[in-house]
C-alpha cells in the first residue's frame, strides 16, 4: 500500500498534487531547489537541494514509496539516481518524449495523430530551407525548456529568419507552420496501471501572451468532435502505457483534430474540474500512480476557469461567486501564475 509519495518539483502543481493526497491520507514529500516552494505549506516534508545533489535525491527517494512529478524538465541524471532506488510515475519516456519537441511530434505522428507541418532547425541556413518548404507565418520554437509563450518567436515573413534563430542563441529548434485554427481545446485523461482509461470533457481555451487565460467547459464543439478528441487522448495514453494524468493540446481545424502538445503531468487547463467534478484531475493522478481504481470523471456543472496572473491574486472582489484557488507565493511578479478562479453553473450539455 502506497503511504508516502515524493513530488519532484514545489509549484503550484505540487501544491494541488499533495492537498489531493492528504485526502486519501497520503503523506507527500517535496524536492525542489527553490526555498520556501508553494507545495511546501500543505507536504509532510520538503527536500531543499538541487536536481545534481547525489545525496538529497538518493535520500528523498529513501524515503518515499514511489516518486511522481509536478512539471516535465527533470534532469535524466536525476531520474536515474531516483528511479535506482524507488519507481517513479509516469514513466520516464513520456518525459523523454515531451521534453523535446522533435520527439514529440514524430512519436505523435509514428502513432498516427496529426500534427502541424514542422522542420529541424540547428542553424540558420536549416531555418531558411525550412521556411521555403513550410512558408509563413510560422513560429520557431526551442527543442526544450519552453513554456507559457517563452522560447518562441514568430516569423511572418522570410527575412525575419536571421533575427529569429538569434533570438533563439543558437539553440536546437523546431519551425513550426502557423496553423489556422477554429479554436483551442484540451483533453486532461487519466491511465493506470491496470490500462483503464477516464477522460475528462474537452476545456475550450484562450491564451494571452502565450499564457492560458481561460478554460470553458462545455468547449463550442459538437459531439463527433468531443468523441473524437478523448479517443486521440486515449490512443496517446495507451501508446505510451502511461500511469497517471496527462494533458492533450489540440487545435480543431476543418478537416478534424490536430495535437498542439502533450504534457505528462496534471495540467493548468484541468483545473476546472477541481469544482465542477466529483473527482477532480489532482485526484484523479494521485489514484493512478498508487494503483487504486480511477474516479469517475464527469462534470456535474459546467465552468470557466480563469488564472489570475500577477496583480490579480490582490483583486477579488469581482470572484464573489467563484471558487478561489491561490497558490500561496510569497512574491508578486507580472505574468506570473499567482491562483485561479473557479466559476460554475448548472450542467448544460
Amino acid at each position: 500500500m502506497i503511504k508516502t509519495i515524493g513530488i519532484l518539483g514545489g509549484g503550484q502543481l505540487g501544491r494541488m498534487l499533495s492537498m489531493a493526497a492528504a485526502r486519501l491520507g497520503i503523506r507527500v514529500h517535496i524536492y525542489e531547489p527553490l526555498p520556501a516552494p508553494p507545495a511546501g505549506d500543505v507536504a509532510a516534508r520538503v527536500f531543499t537541494a538541487g536536481y545534481d545533489d547525489v545525496e538529497a535525491l538518493r535520500a528523498f527517494a529513501e524515503s518515499v514509496d514511489l516518486v511522481t512529478f509536478e512539471f516535465e524538465n527533470i534532469p535524466a541524471a536525476a531520474l536515474d539516481i531516483v528511479e535506482a532506488v524507488t519507481p517513479v510515475l509516469p514513466r520516464r519516456n513520456a518525459l523523454e518524449i515531451s521534453q523535446d519537441r522533435i520527439t514529440e511530434k514524430a512519436f505523435l505522428q509514428n502513432n498516427g495523430v496529426m500534427v502541424a507541418p514542422f522542420a529541424q532547425v540547428d542553424t540558420l541556413a536549416n531555418l531558411e530551407a525550412a521556411l521555403t518548404e513550410l512558408g509563413t507565418p510560422a513560429i520557431l520554437k526551442t527543442r526544450r525548456f519552453g513554456y507559457d509563450g517563452k522560447g518562441q518567436v514568430k516569423i511572418s515573413e522570410a527575412a525575419q529568419a536571421a533575427d529569429a534563430f538569434a533570438a533563439l542563441n543558437g539553440a536546437p529548434a523546431v519551425l513550426e507552420q502557423m496553423i489556422s485554427f477554429e479554436r483551442e481545446i484540451s483533453i486532461i485523461a487519466a491511465r493506470n496501471a491496470a490500462g483503464e482509461v477516464a477522460c475528462y470533457d474537452p476545456g475550450e481555451n484562450v491564451h494571452k501572451d502565450g499564457i492560458l487565460h481561460t478554460t470553458t467547459v462545455p468547449a463550442m464543439i459538437s459531439h463527433a468532435q468531443q468523441t473524437d478528441a478523448v479517443l486521440l487522448a486515449a490512443k496517446v495514453v495507451n501508446a505510451l502505457d502511461y500511469v497517471g494524468v496527462m494533458g492533450v493540446e489540440l487545435f480543431v481545424i476543418p478537416n478534424g483534430l490536430m495535437v498542439n502538445e502533450i504534457a505528462p503531468r496534471v495540467h493548468n487547463s484541468g483545473h476546472w474540474t477541481q469544482d465542477a467534478c466529483l473527482i477532480d484531475q489532482f485526484e484523479q493522478h494521485i489514484r493512478a500512480i498508487a494503483g487504486w481504481p480511477l474516479g469517475d470523471g464527469q462534470r456535474h456543472s459546467d465552468a470557466v476557469m480563469v488564472n489570475l496572473l500577477g496583480d490579480d491574486a490582490n483583486q477579488l472582489e469581482q470572484w464573489q461567486n467563484a471558487a478561489i484557488h491561490l497558490y500561496g507565493k510569497s512574491e508578486v511578479k507580472s505574468g506570473r501564475k499567482m491562483g485561479h478562479v473557479n466559476r460554475i453553473s448548472p450542467k448544460s450539455a
